[in-house]
């Protein structure tokens, strides 16, 4: 690959993610504070799992066959640019669902996008995309260091600087690299766009049972996205979304380290200490206190590449090895499907109903309750785990 398409690469990864970083992390505590309840603040996180369900259809059915992934990456930006300057002014919680669901059905296809605009360029994608995916990684830091030190995590400027950016980066696409439809002339089926073909691995039990606790562990990981930044701000953690931002350069840390520790400890274990980790973060959360105690806060936050990168990359990593080459991709859409869509979504759904139940008079919460709920989820998930998946016997060692 040239260096300059490189560059281009790494800007774009960049943009994608610091404008899904504008205003994911910092958006219950907005909501919060213009009167949104938990029901409404969860059920404005789950557009992001409607999106996930509903986008494959744009890549499979659009995208893939008849126009370029750059032009269509673009247009969908711009279009997303309008949406979220238009949410900026909406405080009816109905309305606000409505359009974040049209906004978030916009951007999610984009993440795709973006990734086959990248491997598209490459030659060694094992070794060139990891270092131009790290950008996004740091462009969700940068926005939450910018909204922290500008004192915008409680206003509707996030999503206006989230739509300058989006200009920007839809604008920035028509110059990408072209990326022509790789399926033109192909009609996909709902099974390929789903990832339902996967389904016939399911007959291999560690494989059902992997799905399962990926479903089940993707319900409590909804609480963290959801409701974390109006615990912290609550307590009073100041600049809470930079502080947040530790555990995206914790996730850089330990995807560095994933090989050494799939060496060592093999799939079932790097798994279970995924789910382990998710544990530990939210009993941090719950008994952890913004004075003595306040390092536990910081420690459930430095958790997040535990938490990530050793059930969800290691997943991915899993799934890749144990399927046949004709259906990877299609199990690699089934999970993200199971986790991102189905998983996700129950969880959002399920953390707003909690919060609405631990809220008193006064507006505050019963935080301690609410994050053992999830400490529990997660319990439940990794007993089901430990017991009935075996480690598969495939080498899932990696270079």
């Amino acid at each position: 690959m040239k260096q300059r398409t490189r560059i281009q690469l790494m800007v774009m990864m960049f943009l994608e993610f610091f404008v899904w970083g504008c205003w994911y992390a910092t958006m219950g505590t907005y909501l919060g504070k213009i009167g949104f309840g938990g029901l409404d603040v969860g059920a404005a996180f789950s557009t992001i799992s409607w999106g996930a369900i509903i986008s494959p259809f744009f890549i499979g059915m659009i995208a893939d066959r008849f126009f370029p992934a750059e032009k269509v990456m673009a247009i969908m930006h711009l279009i997303g640019a309008v949406v979220l300057w238009y949410l900026s002014s909406i405080t009816d919680p109905n309305s606000f669902f409505w359009t974040l669901l049209i906004y978030t059905v916009m951007y999610m296809p984009t993440i795709s996008l973006a990734n086959t605009i990248s491997f598209n360029q490459m030659d060694h994608p094992e070794k060139e995309f990891p270092i131009i995916r790290v950008l996004g990684t740091i462009g969700w830091i940068v926005a939450g260091v910018m909204l922290s030190y500008l004192k915008l995590e409680d206003s509707h400027l996030q999503f206006q600087i989230a739509a300058a950016m989006s200009i920007l980066l839809g604008i920035y696409s028509f110059f990408l690299p072209h990326t022509p439809p790789k399926d033109k002339g192909v009609r996909p089926s709902i099974s390929d766009i789903l990832g339902l073909d996967a389904l016939a691995l399911m007959k291999e039990r560690s494989f059902a049972v992997f799905i399962l606790c990926s479903f089940l562990i993707s319900i409590p990981l909804s609480f963290y996205y959801a409701f974390t930044n109006p615990f912290l701000n609550e307590v009073g953690m100041e600049n809470a979304a930079a502080k947040m931002t530790l555990g995206q350069g914790s996730e850089i840390l330990f995807m560095i380290l994933l090989p050494f520790f799939f060496t060592r400890l093999g799939v079932k274990k790097m798994l279970l200490l995924g789910m382990a980790a998710w544990v530990l973060r939210y009993i941090l959360f719950a008994y952890g206190n913004n004075e003595e105690l306040v390092f536990m806060f910081y420690g459930a936050i430095l958790l997040h590449g535990i938490c990530y990168d050793f059930f969800f990359v290691t997943g991915q990593i899993y799934v890749d090895n144990v399927a046949p080459k004709e259906v990877q991709a299609s199990a690699q859409g089934f999970i993200t499907l199971i986790t991102y869509g189905f998983g996700m979504l129950i969880g959002s759904l399920a953390s707003g109903w909690f919060v609405e139940q631990y809220t008193l008079a006064d507006g505050s919460h019963l935080w301690k309750t609410i994050w053992l709920i999830p400490a529990a989820m997660a319990v439940g998930a990794g007993l089901v785990f430990a017991i009935f998946f075996n480690e598969p016997k495939k080498d899932l060692s990696i270079n």
